[in-house]
């Protein structure tokens, strides 16, 4: 199972959905969008893949 790369808090308050602008939560590897929880982007070696089309 790989290991969970938790994102920095400091970088976790500046970023935004980029579809709804809402904060994002970490979930595991994934940081899911606070007001739409079916918005989630996948992080990918710790760095977060923060595309409108890669939503999942």
């Amino acid at each position: 199972m790989p290991r969970t790369s938790l994102i920095e808090p400091l970088i976790m308050q500046l970023l935004r959905c980029p579809v709804t602008g809402s904060p994002l939560r970490q979930e595991g590897q994934e940081l899911v969008a606070v007001g739409d929880t079916n918005r989630r982007y996948p992080i990918d070696q710790g760095v977060p893949t923060l595309l409108k089309d890669h939503n999942s």
